[in-house]
């Protein structure tokens, strides 16, 4: 078998990277070691970047996504016994966020590649990276898929990364000490809009993926064993946590799933070798504080489809040589957003009373400040692309 490129994962990076390239009149083949019901049901971010937005509605990818899901101009962050809003339209005119689950773009994603003749192959086993200086191919499932350029779109634990030789690569990780106990639940939100809340027994958000379906996070110890938080002691702790501001009141309903997050910063560069590029969580995890993970994946393929797309089109490599510094100046950008944001809402077992009021302090200066309070903001809904 061949085509151009061969692209390992059908996250929302690989695919759409495939329909990208696609619409630029790139062949490419998927493969994916789950199947499609698993891809589509995999529940993730939900937070759209305005790039993000603009991105998937210029790819002819909007129209569920306008309908259902629900724009934001504004976040709520809460400590002290206080409530603060950090107001999008009026720090950042014209850029919000939009909630509109990962696996929602995924089925997305699939639906038009699918429609529009793409090939996507599910369950594939044995999945390897071959030679990405000098024949690059795939092997799966006994299968060799033969391409010019192989695009790692596999996640933190896929085969990509793992291909490349370690002395290739520089690797910039942080571990943090706390996890998140993420639940979602049938149940209204109780906020129209996100709340991040700060305090003393740690970190909360309410977040929400619909107007009947509500997403949680606690932090918590990492290694927390799920067992151990039945659903009355997690709504419990979520009510100490958010509900102190007066007249708030968290509604409570079944709870759906839940799962614990270790919390880590991770970086690989660069994010090329040979003819392999890699794209989203394969070269960069973040902490979800600053919800940069999916629309950092998306920044990446559409920079990575624009340059195999003009080296196919005009034979320029110029692209795909800076494709890994362009990545990355956004990536420590989110890097660097995302770790200020995790330090600034959580505690730490290291906490003295020092760090404690230089906490509230910064805290207190974020909310009350314009300058400051622009500065999360226009983060948050996303810088502008470059271009």
């Amino acid at each position: 078998m061949r085509t151009q490129v061969g692209i390992v994962g059908a996250g929302p990076a690989g695919l759409l990277l495939s329909h990208l390239l696609r619409r630029r009149g790139v062949a490419s083949v998927v493969v994916e070691r789950h199947d499609r019901a698993h891809c589509e049901s995999r529940a993730r971010a939900g937070v759209l970047e305005q790039g993000t937005v603009d991105c998937l509605t210029a790819a002819g990818l909007g129209t569920r996504l306008h309908a259902e899901g629900m724009t934001h101009h504004g976040i709520e962050l809460r400590h002290g016994g206080a409530s603060h809003r950090i107001d999008f339209a009026a720090l950042v005119p014209g850029r919000a966020i939009t909630v509109y689950g990962q696996q929602e773009v995924v089925k997305d994603l699939i639906a038009a590649n699918l429609a529009a003749g793409g090939e996507i192959r599910f369950g594939v086993t044995d999945v390897a990276v071959g030679d990405p200086l000098k024949r690059p191919h795939l092997r799966f499932g006994g299968d060799r898929l033969d391409c010019d350029i192989i695009a790692g779109c596999d996640g933190f634990h896929g085969v990509s990364r793992a291909s490349i030789p370690p002395n290739e690569l520089t690797l910039h990780e942080r571990e943090y000490p706390f996890a998140w106990l993420g639940i979602l639940a049938r149940v209204p939100p109780s906020t129209r809009e996100l709340i991040y809340s700060a305090g003393e027994r740690g970190f909360s958000l309410h977040s929400m993926r619909s107007q009947e379906i509500s997403r949680f996070y606690l932090q918590v110890p990492p290694g927390t064993a799920l067992s151990a938080w039945p659903d009355e002691r997690i709504w419990a702790e979520l009510d100490r946590r958010l509900s102190t501001v007066p007249g708030f009141r968290l509604a409570t309903g079944p709870i759906l799933t839940r799962e614990v997050t270790p919390m880590r910063s991770f970086v690989a560069e660069p994010m090329r070798y040979g003819m392999l590029f890699l794209a989203g969580d394969a070269a960069h995890i973040v902490p979800p504080t600053g919800a940069k993970g999916l629309n950092l994946a998306v920044a990446d393929v559409r920079i990575l489809a624009a340059a195999i797309a003009r080296w196919y089109e005009t034979g320029s490599p110029d692209g795909l040589d800076a494709y890994s510094a362009t990545c990355l100046r956004r990536v420590w950008r989110a890097q660097h957003f995302s770790w200020w944001m995790t330090n600034l809402l959580h505690t730490f077992d290291t906490d003295d009373g020092y760090e404690r009021r230089l906490r509230t302090s910064h805290l207190d200066y974020v909310t009350s400040s314009q300058a400051a309070a622009t500065t999360l903001a226009e983060n948050y809904v996303g810088l502008p692309f470059d271009d």
